[in-house]
């Protein structure tokens, strides 16, 4: 009797996508929507816990950023699990472009990527507003920029690029939890924890909590390109591909 060539099981995608045949047609639509879905219910996440944490910690700014945090962090790792399968759960034009440097990621996939995770952030931060009754898509008066900020915002960047080149290759289990622990530690240890264009961009909509004055929106992605320019430059030397 022959014996049978056991079948590989299906490989999760951990925060990439296989640069084969996917990469067109109506699977790559699906993979957008699910971007788009995902990195809205993150928007949703950090505008609503800000809106909510301002309202009910009686002035004490510091419980505010705590549930912002712990509401970001919780939100992240559930979501990474629950879209990483769908479309690698990359929620950032910086993950995305850096995994399609490293060739994780066909370049058609990610000029589709982008614009959809712009736009469901967009679509997110709205969501939030309407929910705990706020105008919808103010223009943010929250000011916030400055060297530390910038800095801030690179030093974010940075780690959390650094946390997916290595564990998307060496340790994907640990994806999920590795960077939602991250994010929500820097919220913390750094002046901002943006990181993240798309996300940025979005909250320079909201004037709650969590808001970013569109006039200071530049800066920040630029010092999240430098931050994510910065970590691709190590993190290749330390864990080639």
């Amino acid at each position: 009797m022959e014996a049978k060539t056991p079948q590989p099981l299906p490989r999760r995608l951990d925060l990439h996508c296989d640069a084969g045949s996917e990469g067109s047609g109506p699977l790559i639509g699906a993979r957008m929507a699910a971007e788009a879905l995902g990195i809205g219910f993150l928007l949703i996440a950090i505008v609503g816990s800000g809106i909510l944490g301002e309202r009910l910690c009686g002035g004490n700014i510091a419980i505010a950023l705590l549930v912002n945090a712990l509401a970001t962090g919780a939100a992240l790792f559930a979501l990474i699990e629950w879209f990483a399968p769908l479309s690698g759960a990359h929620f950032n034009p910086l993950v995305t472009l850096v995994l399609a440097f490293r060739g994780d990621v066909k370049p058609a996939i990610a000029a589709a990527y982008v614009p959809a995770q712009i736009l469901g952030a967009i679509i997110g931060v709205g969501i939030a507003e309407a929910m705990f009754d706020e105008r919808i898509y103010a223009l943010s008066a929250h000011v916030r920029s400055g060297p530390s900020q910038w800095l801030s915002e690179a030093v974010s960047t940075f780690g959390l690029i650094g946390a997916v080149w290595v564990c998307s290759r060496l340790r994907p289990s640990a994806m999920a939890g590795v960077v939602a622990a991250y994010i929500g530690g820097a919220f913390w240890f750094t002046a901002t924890d943006f990181a993240n264009p798309a996300v940025t961009i979005a909250r320079a909509l909201t004037d709650t909590f969590s808001g970013i004055r569109p006039l200071d929106v530049p800066g920040f992605i630029i010092s999240e390109i430098v931050g994510a320019v910065a970590a691709v430059f190590v993190f290749r030397r330390l864990a080639p591909a």
